[in-house]
């Protein structure tokens, strides 16, 4: 018999997978391999930036009462008494009408309160002229201006990326505490699937999901074992689950979740006595997407259908992967766009649709990649977004303004709104 499946919505499968990420603790790795991994301790100015007052520009350090009355007409002559260099200082303090050559970075000589810009003078032997006054502080970066000591910068939880490198080193952490990362497990299953490297046979397929999934847990940073391919065969997907999840953190299968005589994910997680947290969702594509906890860890059962498949990772998969890493931004970014093509259809469930975005002159516009079916291939390639239509009993039309969902950022976002 048929099992009847009941859906829930995108929303609340979201929610049921967070609410069971396990986070995995965290270990201590140098600076140099911090980048991509996610901050488990914030980042706490340890001294002021900058840590003294210092030229922003090429020029000179002058003192600012001693250009009072310049002008055009009134050209006011100065002495250079010496250069700082950036990371040197100067000899002695500037006196009336004294200064110093100045580089960029460098600190702010004694009673100088002000900065010339080379451009801003006529030089001539051993000084300058200038034709405007200055105030005090003009052209000056300000100890402490950036940060201050003290102060948390970054909080934990944050992903790493070059910035957060320059911050880091910028503050001594020569030493960084992350998030321990999870070893994924990927299984295709299908007796219909070949290797990437066979020839195509009648009824069968090359295996793209699992080079997918590969690629896409490559972009996050992840590790991962594979296990290759599983025919439609229940005692040997089992064995294969099994040991899958004694060596990972948790699995993904793509395949076998549907209602048909071959799909044997469901018993799967009834033989293992896995906690199934839904097995159906109200999306299009990858409604069957169904997810299952067994001590402690997850079970992603990713629809074998390319495009469902890839949504199901970026919309479920992709969160609690940044979830049990402790990160407090696990959602893909979002934003507004005007729709470029029309989708009339209404649709009790919400249609996820690949797609790419651009700037035109009416703004923001993304318009499907292509082919959209939950089989196509070909639209997951071109797409550099998805646009969110949600369920109802309208359609959509041209220049209607929708959300869309960003691939391939290294940020997220806090919180699930759609």
């Amino acid at each position: 018999m048929v099992e009847i499946r009941k859906p829930i919505q995108v929303a609340e499968a979201v929610r049921l997978v967070m609410e069971h990420v396990t986070k995995l603790g965290t270990e201590i790795v140098p600076l140099e391999n911090a980048y991509g991994r996610v901050l488990a301790e914030p980042i706490i100015a340890k001294h002021d930036v900058p840590p003294f007052d210092r030229s922003p520009y090429d020029g000179f350090a002058i003192r600012a009462l001693d250009s009072e009355g310049a002008s055009g007409n009134n050209r006011l002559p100065f002495h250079v008494i010496g250069e700082i260099g950036a990371g040197h200082i100067g000899d002695r303090p500037i006196g009336e009408k004294e200064a110093y050559r100045i580089m960029t970075g460098a600190q702010i000589p004694e009673n100088a309160d002000a900065v010339v810009m080379f451009e801003q003078t006529v030089e001539s032997g051993n000084g300058f002229t200038l034709r405007k006054p200055f105030e005090v502080g003009e052209n000056i970066s300000f100890k402490g201006e950036d940060c201050k000591k003290g102060e948390q910068l970054i909080e934990a939880g944050t992903l790493i990326h070059p910035g957060t490198i320059a911050l880091l080193a910028t503050f001594g952490y020569a030493y960084v505490e992350v998030a321990i990362k999870p070893v994924v497990g990927i299984l295709s299953t299908g007796t219909e699937l070949l290797d990437v490297a066979d020839e195509l046979e009648p009824g069968k397929i090359r295996n793209s999901n699992g080079p997918m999934i590969r690629a896409q847990l490559d972009r996050m940073g992840i590790s991962y074992k594979s296990y290759g391919m599983a025919a439609d065969e229940l005692d040997t997907c089992a064995f294969v689950v099994e040991q899958a999840l004694a060596e990972t953190d948790f699995l993904i299968t793509t395949g076998g979740v549907s209602v048909g005589d071959y799909d044997y994910l469901p018993a799967i997680y009834e033989r293992l006595g896995a906690k199934v947290l839904f097995n159906k969702v109200a999306m299009r594509p990858g409604s069957v997407t169904t997810v299952a906890a067994l001590d402690g860890k997850l079970l992603f059962g990713l629809s074998g259908n390319p495009s469902a498949c890839f949504t199901g990772f970026e919309l479920f998969t992709r969160p609690a992967i940044v979830g049990m890493m402790g990160g407090t931004n696990p959602y893909m970014p979002r934003m507004k766009a005007t729709l470029g093509e029309d989708f009339k259809k209404p649709n009790p469930f919400t249609r996820f649709v690949r797609a790419s975005w651009g700037f035109t002159e009416q703004g923001v516009v993304a318009v499907p990649a292509g082919f959209n079916k939950s089989s196509a291939v070909s639209s997951i390639a071109r797409g550099n977004c998805i646009i969110v239509l949600p369920s109802g009993t309208r359609g959509f039309a041209t220049s209607d303004e929708v959300d869309i969902l960003l691939l391939g950022s290294e940020l997220g976002v806090s919180e699930w709104t759609l």
